[in-house]
């Protein structure tokens, strides 16, 4: 495997892998292991349409969802097979260079890289609390990319300085997939229409254990959304997505999902406090990242616990000392605290 490879291979490393099956699952931020059962009895009851091909009306259903929960038209929404497909869509807008803010999900940058577009990594640094700073954007930079909040950091950008990237003849994709883990999410462009060139994207993932679903959705100009979508194959989105995402957007499930928010703040200040100076950045979104002496040792006796944690070395800017673990209830929490302490005592 050449050098170019394996660090395409290290960029495709996800969560996932690390969450082998046995383990305790601290590596993937999706908030529980299955959705609530209001989501399945309504995915359940969608199983009798499957014998038909995804209708239009739902499609439109969904988006009307959307542009409800959002303030949009439904034509500023495009319904995904996941957040990941939005990455994958993104070469066909053609950019002559794309600017990937770094340390942040990898996927974008190996889709651009992938189809031969020239990507120009951004680096944010420890030393200013990964925050983000608009001036290291290069200006000649057409498609911008970043997270916020930003995994796996768990810094949240100030709205401002995310807009100020903002500019005509440029793309600017904000990657929300964890905006709504954050109470009344306060720095989100979602319902942003004034900014040229503007891509927000959601993920249905995290908060409604989705993960095997792959639901989420774009919101931008029609037009932006239209040459990303051009070529996609007819019924692009399956009848489960459509209802998943039209679920998901009502406002019983965007009041539930608030009320989760404001708990998950809760665990993560608890969290914070246990972990102590192992805590690289105050984190806004459920997730933490640290660092720890000889993390690759680490992680690999937290394994041998039973103890799942996500590996912080396959993201730009980080290295083998860094690890990235999901918030859990103080109660499941604790256990990856006393293993984490018992195999720091022993190392």
């Amino acid at each position: 495997m050449t050098s170019q490879e394996s660090g395409r291979a290290l960029l495709r490393h996800h969560g996932d892998v690390d969450a082998a099956p046995g383990l305790v699952d601290f590596a993937v931020n999706v908030r529980v292991p299955a959705p609530p059962a209001w989501l399945r009895d309504r995915l359940a009851a969608a199983l009798d349409d499957l014998g038909s091909y995804p209708a239009a009306a739902a499609d439109e259903r969904a988006r009307a969802a959307v542009a409800a929960r959002h303030g949009r038209h439904p034509d500023e929404v495009l319904i995904l097979n996941g957040a990941a497909e939005g990455f994958a869509l993104l070469p066909n807008l053609h950019p002559c260079l794309a600017a990937v803010v770094h340390p942040s999900f990898t996927e974008p940058e190996v889709a651009l890289r992938d189809a031969g577009v020239p990507v120009q990594r951004v680096q944010l640094w420890p030393e200013d609390g990964y925050g983000l700073r608009p001036d290291l954007v290069p200006d000649e930079a057409d498609l911008v990319v970043l997270g916020n909040p930003t995994n796996p950091t768990s810094v949240l950008h100030p709205a401002d300085a995310v807009a100020s990237l903002s500019r005509p003849g440029r793309v600017l994709v904000v990657d929300e997939a964890f905006a709504d883990t954050v109470p009344g999410e306060p720095e989100s462009l979602a319902g942003r229409t004034d900014l040229p060139g503007l891509l927000v994207l959601r993920s249905l993932t995290k908060t409604w254990g989705l993960a095997g679903l792959r639901a989420g959705y774009l919101l931008g100009a029609p037009e932006l959304l239209a040459r990303l979508a051009l070529p996609r194959p007819q019924w692009p989105v399956g009848s489960l997505v459509l209802e998943a995402v039209a679920a998901c957007s009502e406002p019983p499930a965007v009041a539930e999902a608030e009320a989760l928010a404001r708990e998950a703040r809760e665990h993560t200040a608890h969290a914070v406090g246990l972990l102590g100076d192992l805590v690289v950045v105050p984190p806004d979104a459920p997730f933490v990242l640290l660092r720890v002496p000889d993390g690759r040792r680490v992680r690999e006796a937290l394994r041998d616990k039973g103890i799942a944690v996500r590996r912080g070395d396959t993201f730009p800017g980080l290295g083998p000392d860094h690890l990235r673990v999901a918030v859990r209830a103080p109660g499941e929490f604790a256990l990856l605290v006393d293993a984490l302490r018992v195999v720091l005592e022993e190392l």
